[in-house]
């Protein structure tokens, strides 16, 4: 570990001492013999420090740490069945009302960015900013033409501290993944890269705005999800201009009911955006917290999602979404050795599992909340009760799909607070049912074909001559072939008779100290060959013989 992991870590340590934030550690069994400790703090005894509640204090040291924090509080903020109330509440804060940086310094780097001054590029430009979050700042603006739209600005040093972080969440996971017993199925280093890209990537607007325009296209014509539209001409990697939304933050349940929005087809029609991006566009918004999603009350029966920021988006490989999509269409109709023996197919779990008891193990972790709506689910437990299979089946993690998984929690805790009753498993079986049958049925195999028909048709011609090569290579490698297994069987050969004279040259060695030691006197003296006994001839002759036979070429 480097002197600056050692600091960082110095450095994350003060700041939760110094948020009074050691209560919540030492509050752990295990600490409490040591914790007249914290009263010796100089911080302990600061006015204004205990005044706050818990939660508070806990959210201004996420603020003060910096962005991978915050991400992290974000992420927890959604998960209302394993915090207590007040904790969510206050973590929720981290989804759009971070500390902002000041309008002066945003200014400067709009300017900067688009090489022009603000009132070239905007008739109007809001000082206050709209939201602030871990990465970047959002301004209210409006173009010259008229078009209403918000201007992100990325903060100035996020990169540096990004990076700070990131390599003591390297170098733990290094230690983890050489130490841990648990480190090679859990791919501590993936996971933490995979994590590295989505972050590196959120950086850089000019690809938010192009991840922005792809949804866009894919949900232009869809009752389900509005995506704002990108204003290219001011773009760059550190600054985006997008459309203006004005929608009901997804967070605000009390607002959504005053304005007669049915909570069940918008939980619904959530479930739905979220299969929809996974399996039919293979592009999903991978950053769903509650500070991201707006709801159009417009049709109040009909409520419609909108999204912003996009620096997170997730796919699929071809393999693994087919295989997501089987598992869940297994489990929905609680196949559990469908879903045990594509564990064993993908990989996800060794080829030497015994598939009927994973099945088994599966069984019992699923089937108490099959059907049940979501108030009446712990996920916490669930989760617990499926990493304990996945450790006794020595199931490896798989980074790739790690974007997936935290979008899944994300949506499932956003389902929990719009509507508590929803069936997660209903709702979502048809759409699986729907996919399966236009990937794998009749209409699946023709879509296949016709996509497969212009290249069939490009290559047709070529056939009979790459038929030809193809059999001439096939001749040239069987010759090669024979010639190999012929040498092969000359090496074996020459080897057998090596191993053999080896043996007779040891043979004939042992002879000879047979024979020094039998006849030490006779060697010790002025020995004549005349005066050598008929058997020490024998035992002479033949160990010099076997010795000669041995350093035979």
């Amino acid at each position: 570990m480097n002197f600056r992991v050692f600091w960082r870590l110095i450095v994350i340590q003060t700041v939760f001492f110094r948020h009074g934030l050691d209560e919540l550690v030492l509050a752990l069994p295990w600490l409490r013999p040591v914790r007249f400790f914290s009263y010796l703090s100089p911080w302990y005894w600061l006015a204004g420090n205990r005044h706050r509640s818990k939660p508070q204090r806990l959210v201004a040291a996420l603020e003060d740490l910096g962005p991978i924090f915050v991400k992290f509080g974000q992420m927890l903020s959604t998960r209302n069945d394993l915090l207590p109330p007040d904790y969510a509440a206050a973590l929720a804060q981290l989804q759009d009302r971070v500390r902002p940086f000041p309008a002066v310094l945003a200014r400067q780097r709009i300017e900067r960015a688009l090489g022009c001054s603000i009132a070239q590029a905007f008739a109007e430009f809001s000082v206050e900013p709209m939201a602030s979050a871990s990465i970047a700042q959002v301004h209210a603006a409006r173009l010259h033409d008229g078009a209403e739209v918000i201007v992100k600005i990325v903060r100035p040093g996020v990169e540096r501290r990004i990076r700070q972080d990131l390599e003591i969440l390297y170098s733990i996971a290094r230690l983890a993944e050489r130490y841990w017993s648990e480190g090679p199925r859990l791919h501590p280093v993936a996971v933490v890269a995979e994590f590295d890209k989505t972050l590196m990537d959120e950086l850089d607007l000019m690809r938010e705005a192009a991840n922005a325009a792809e949804l866009r296209r894919h949900f232009e014509q869809s009752p389900l999800l509005y995506v704002p539209q990108i204003y290219w001409d001011w773009c760059r990697t550190e600054v985006l201009v997008q459309e203006r939304i004005f929608g009901v933050p997804i967070a605000q349940t009390e607002v959504l009911r005053a304005a007669g929005v049915d909570m069940k087809v918008l939980a619904e029609r959530g479930v739905e955006v979220f299969f929809t991006q996974v399996f039919d566009n293979n592009f999903f918004h991978a950053d769903m917290h509650p500070g991201n999603i707006f709801v159009d009350v417009s049709n109040p029966q009909q409520p419609k999602y909108m999204a912003i920021d996009f620096g997170i988006v997730g796919s699929l490989m071809p393999e693994d979404q087919r295989y997501i999509a089987e598992n869940f269409h297994a489990f929905f109709n609680r196949d559990y050795r469908r879903v045990a023996e594509l564990h064993v197919e993908s990989g996800w779990v060794p080829a030497t599992t015994r598939v009927e008891e994973f099945e088994s193990a599966i069984r019992t972790v699923c089937e108490p909340i099959f059907q049940k709506p979501l108030k009446e689910i712990s996920f916490g437990h669930f989760l617990f009760r499926l990493f304990q299979v996945a450790r006794r089946f020595d199931m490896e993690v798989q980074p790739q799909l790690t974007l997936l998984q935290k979008t899944l929690l994300a949506i499932e805790g956003l389902g929990r607070q719009l509507y508590p009753d929803l069936d997660l498993w209903a709702t979502a079986k048809p759409f699986i049912e729907r996919w399966m049958r236009r990937r794998m049925g009749p209409k699946g195999l023709l879509r296949r074909l016709k996509n497969e028909f212009p290249f069939w048709m490009e290559h047709l011609a070529e056939m009979p001559r790459m038929h030809l090569q193809t059999m001439k290579t096939q001749q040239q490698q069987a010759a090669r072939l024979a010639e190999q297994t012929r040498v092969l069987a000359e090496f074996q050969q020459a080897w057998r008779v090596s191993q053999l004279r080896g043996r007779q040259a040891a043979l004939g060695y042992i002879l000879l100290v047979v024979f020094a030691v039998l006849h030490w006197p006779w060697l010790t003296s002025n020995p004549h060959f005349a005066d050598l006994s008929i058997v020490g001839w024998l035992n002479l002759v033949l160990a010099l013989g076997l010795i000669a036979q041995g350093w035979r070429r």
